[in-house]
């Protein structure tokens, strides 16, 4: 069974979101002194001309470099704090020095720190709305809604001999016939490296993601019958049904991950969706009707060039 929900890559973390700005936003910040630690238990690690480099800063940094994952321990004494610790002061310093010469001073510079702080702001938001939203009970509500609605299907487990020729697979049959072994032909003969040396067992599966001409074969067989030879993509193929038994469904844990990404989704989408309604918003882009046979330009392209305004002559030769 497979839930049917959307796909959906939610926001990224917010502490990588925070650390990813820190350093455009460093330079306004860095001389800031207090020595209230950020967040409790926190202890200062490090000084950068005075500035503490708390606990929690390194953390930071090493969610955003994905060392850890968000809410994960990271021990002080080890490597990789100690080398995360450096490149918290390795930022600092730069930031500083962008500072000093002036850089965030640039306009275009400013509009990216205005962006930066934008996007803070929008997981601070997206967070606070899913974090209420996301509870156990409604990730187990709608994996039993999930599971109800799924369409019942039949699961079968089988083995398989697969040879090149229908003449070899008729003379395997045979030695099946006179009480040959299955698992032991199958590692003997069997040209699918995938499968042999396990006896050909298959697994479990659904008939529907088989090729052709097995869902042709297996749909009528039952537990314990050898069906075949039958051409297949590759050869020949003789087929042991062992074991019949309906679908089973996706646990809960499995399909955890899918049903967060859901609900995130869920809930982001119906927050733009009221922010759009109460905001007034207008878009001012151009549209280019489709041509059939016209090349397109590249995603990753340059921007097509903007048709001049009209009496516009400047630059021009005659």
């Amino acid at each position: 069974m497979s839930l049917v929900v959307a796909r959906f890559r939610p926001p990224g973390p917010l502490l990588a979101v925070l650390a990813a700005a820190s350093l455009a936003l460093a330079g306004c910040q860095g001389r800031e002194r207090s020595e209230t630690p950020p967040e409790a238990g926190d202890v200062v690690v490090a000084r950068v001309d005075g500035v503490p480099v708390w606990t929690s800063d390194v953390k930071r940094e090493a969610v955003a470099q994905g060392l850890i994952g968000e809410g994960e321990p990271l021990d002080p004494a080890s490597e990789p704090f100690r080398r995360t610790t450096d490149e918290v002061i390795d930022r600092r310093l730069l930031a500083a020095e962008a500072a000093r010469r002036k850089l965030d001073k640039d306009p275009a510079v400013q509009r990216r720190l205005a962006a930066a702080r934008e996007r803070i702001l929008a997981d601070l938001v997206v967070d606070a709305t899913v974090t209420g939203a996301i509870s156990e009970q409604a990730i187990r509500t709608l994996y039993q809604e999930q599971v109800r609605l799924s369409r019942a299907s039949e699961e079968i487990r089988a083995r398989q001999i697969l040879v090149a020729t229908q003449a070899e697979a008729e003379a395997i049959r045979k030695l099946l016939a006179s009480g040959g072994s299955f698992e032991a032909l199958a590692m003997e003969r069997s040209l699918d490296a995938a499968t042999r040396f396990n006896g050909g067992d298959l697994g479990y599966f659904t008939v529907d993601i088989m090729p052709d001409s097995y869902e042709a074969a297996l749909k009528p067989a039952k537990a314990g019958q050898t069906i075949g030879p039958f051409q297949v993509e590759g050869g020949w193929a003789l087929v042991k049904v062992e074991d019949r038994r309906p679908e089973q469904p996706i646990t809960l844990e499995a399909a955890r991950p899918q049903i967060v990404r859901f609900l995130t989704y869920d809930q982001v989408r119906d927050l733009l969706e009221k922010l759009r309604g109460q905001a007034k918003v207008q878009t001012f882009l151009k549209t280019t009707p489709d041509v059939p046979g016209q090349p397109r330009e590249p995603a990753t392209g340059p921007p097509a060039p903007q048709d001049e305004p009209e009496g516009k002559t400047e630059g021009t030769k005659p």
